[in-house]
């Protein structure tokens, strides 16, 4: 078939060439868009079946599924790009959940006159990240939108996993004793994005933590540690991710501001903006929530992994009817850490 398309089209010019409005026509452009470019870089078993969807394999357990969009703003940034964060970030909504990550689905839409060898290198590094983490593309979806209607590129992917019967993790199961776990520093996505965006230079180059946290939920998860909430604290950071499992949980929570794990870099480059790390947004960090006798077994099982080397205990959760989370101060005091009252980091992922 290929030699078919190649008869009518010439072959793609990813050097040169741009996305146009033909290659969402769902014609011979379209069709040459696909296989030159989204095949060769993510093909599998189940994505080589063409349909319009794959017919995969059943799974043993319940079904987890999850989709998020991403819309970073650099699609590039120091240690990452809009295409491995698509995959890390809907493999980690389902990790999260406590299941096992099996299959993606990726959406693009795409703005006429984009490089055609921005959206190869896009493609690639998502191919990379889904194959590092073991769960590929099986099926997606490509639409092209007028020039300067799209900002270059907006990737949706959606993930799929299994569950095992009797686990049950949720933001709704934080008790009043249990221990809050966070795997590592604080805010390095973030301000990598916002110092490429801003054309910031700091003596210490921030990079983006994103990556896929399924083998680090794996370990945790065999340690038969009593754990209660695993969620990763992505857009809003830290702060907004503890205040949405207070709410659900019905809890309060203390944290302690000298245990909270920050880059000095990330905070000079907060401090310097004016920003909180705990509000910035993380794409490669795990909050665990768990029963306080486990606390330590479960900070050497992350510690013991790369992605969880500066796992900290930041704080406990308590009983309190107003659902509070609250932060004792390096001077003794204590502040609220309340929700944000507006978007801090827009296009953040």
């Amino acid at each position: 078939m290929s030699e078919i398309r190649k008869g009518y089209v010439r072959p793609l010019d990813l050097k040169h060439g741009q996305v146009d409005m033909a290659h969402g026509s769902g014609g011979r452009a379209m069709a040459q868009l696909i296989e030159e470019l989204f095949a060769k870089h993510l093909g599998n078993e189940w994505l080589a079946q063409g349909d319009d969807g794959a017919v995969l394999p059943p799974g043993s357990g319940r079904l987890v599924m999850a989709t998020d969009s991403h819309v970073v703003s650099p699609l590039f940034f120091p240690g990452g790009d809009i295409g491995c964060l698509s995959v890390h970030g809907t493999i980690n909504d389902v990790a999260v959940m406590g299941a096992k990550p099996l299959w993606l689905s990726a959406a693009f839409v795409l703005e006429e006159g984009f490089p055609l060898a921005e959206l190869a290198r896009i493609v690639e590094s998502m191919a990379d990240a889904a194959r590092e983490a073991g769960v590929p593309v099986v099926t997606g979806d490509t639409k092209v939108v007028e020039r300067g209607k799209g900002d270059g590129v907006f990737i949706t992917t959606t993930g799929v996993g299994v569950l095992p019967e009797g686990r049950s993790l949720s933001g709704r199961k934080a008790r009043p004793g249990d221990a809050i776990l966070v795997s590592g520093t604080l805010g390095d996505h973030g301000m990598a994005i916002m110092a490429q965006r801003e054309s910031l230079g700091f003596e210490s180059p921030i990079v983006s933590d994103t990556a896929a946290l399924h083998g680090l939920i794996a370990a945790l998860l065999e340690t038969g540690a009593d754990i209660h909430v695993l969620r990763d604290p992505t857009r809003g950071g830290l702060a907004t991710t503890l205040n949405e499992i207070a709410q659900q949980s019905g809890v309060g929570m203390m944290l302690r501001e000298n245990a909270m794990p920050v880059k000095p870099a990330v905070a000079g480059a907060c401090e310097f903006l004016g920003l909180d790390p705990l509000y910035v947004a993380n794409e490669g960090k795990v909050v665990v929530i768990c029963a306080p006798q486990d606390a330590e077994r479960l900070l050497s099982a992350l510690r013991a992994h790369p992605l969880g080397a500066d796992a900290a205990c930041i704080g406990e959760v308590r009983a309190d009817p107003h659902h509070f989370v609250q932060m004792t101060t390096g001077f003794g005091g204590k502040r609220i850490v309340d929700w944000l009252t507006g978007e801090q980091l827009p296009r953040i992922c």
